[in-house]
């Protein structure tokens, strides 16, 4: 049939044609094909059901494991927040009892500065005291509390031409001039009288010195002093030696102690320059030695005469004064320094010409 198709109808069986015209009832074999379609459209509904509940299944299968996978996450979740608590209850209980440690170590603390600071308070008190004693004490005029030998005046000899005897004044002047009263040897009452006049020039030279006191011998005044008395008093035979014991006694360095006759001089330098009991190891003349000295560290010991030390010690005894100076330990006007350090430059030259104190016997 040209240009048309056949419709069939379902409810009389007919075939009609497009535009209305029907062709015929329809055969067995029309009847056949719609039960196959629905056969088939019953089927493919069954399977659609069935893969429908499959999914549906799987689905619910999912679900119950989510399910189970979210309650073990809310397990540890809350087993995490339990342990957390537990984590800072126990920082908390750390963190206070470092508190009470840090408080108990704190008192403790304070209680040794306080002690440290009552021991800081009588230190400075004894300090004090010392350096009121030491102010107090001069190679000319000694404190007896710092030196108790002196208390003793059995102990002291004398002048071998005559003996100093203090003046009510004091060991310092209180004017330019001053008068000192020796007594005689052989008769104790006959007295001499000295009068003193100061050295304008070695006065200046001392004030300038005393601005900006040091050891250092550049200055006039040291230089002097250097040139008069130190080099002419530590002036010995034994040359290499003299210098040696110049150096120590500017260094602070030099040692002076007393030996019994018996004693055995170290061999860690010749027998020439320790000397021995009978030998001094500066003049090289065979004198009774009762002294021995040590420079700075050397192992080395050195026998002198009584004349040597004397010489070394009237140098030292210059140079302790000048460093109380030099360290503010000296609180008296600059006139009574002067003349102090007149009376230790005479010390230094009387020493030089032979002079000097030994003990009795």
């Amino acid at each position: 049939i040209p240009n048309s198709f056949l419709l069939t109808n379902s409810l009389t069986g007919h075939t009609r044609m497009e535009g209305g015209g029907q062709v015929g009832p329809t055969s067995i074999r029309g009847h056949g094909q719609l039960s196959r379609l629905r056969s088939s459209s019953l089927e493919i509904r069954e399977k659609g059901s069935e893969i429908l509940r499959e999914q549906l299944d799987a689905a619910k299968k999912e679900l119950k494991l989510k399910d189970k996978e979210c309650e073990r996450l809310s397990q540890v979740r809350n087993q995490l927040e339990q342990e957390l608590e537990e984590l800072t209850a126990s920082l908390f209980e750390e963190a206070h009892k470092m508190v009470r440690d840090a408080n108990v170590k704190q008192a403790a603390s304070e209680k040794q500065l306080k002690e440290a600071q009552g021991k800081i308070d009588v230190l400075q008190a004894e300090v004090t005291a010392l350096k009121t004693l030491v102010l107090t004490s001069t190679p000319s005029s000694p404190n007896r509390q710092l030196h108790p030998q002196l208390q003793s005046s059995g102990t002291r000899g004398s002048y071998k031409s005559h003996i100093r005897n203090k003046s009510a004044s004091g060991a310092f002047p209180l004017s330019p001039a001053k008068k000192e009263i020796y007594r005689h040897s052989l008769n104790p009452d006959y007295e001499l009288y000295e009068l003193t006049k100061m050295d304008s020039i070695l006065f200046a030279e001392f004030l300038m010195w005393k601005e900006h006191p040091s050891l250092d011998r550049s200055s006039a005044f040291l230089s002097r002093i250097y040139r008069e008395d130190i080099g002419p008093c530590l002036s010995f035979t034994r040359s290499e030696l003299s210098h040696l014991v110049q150096s120590a006694v500017e260094n602070n360095s030099l040692t002076i102690e007393p030996v019994a006759m018996s004693a055995v001089p170290m061999v860690k330098a010749s027998a020439v320059e320790c000397g021995g009991p009978k030998k001094c190891a500066l003049s090289g003349l065979s004198r009774l030695c009762k002294h021995r000295i040590k420079l700075g560290d050397k192992e080395s010991y050195y026998y002198i005469s009584p004349s040597s030390r004397a010489r070394i010690t009237a140098v030292c005894n210059f140079f302790t004064y000048i460093r109380y100076i030099q360290q503010g330990l000296v609180r008296h006007d600059a006139e009574q320094m002067f003349w102090e350090i007149m009376r230790l430059r005479r010390e230094m030259n009387v020493a030089k010409l032979g002079f000097y104190l030994t003990d009795q016997g």
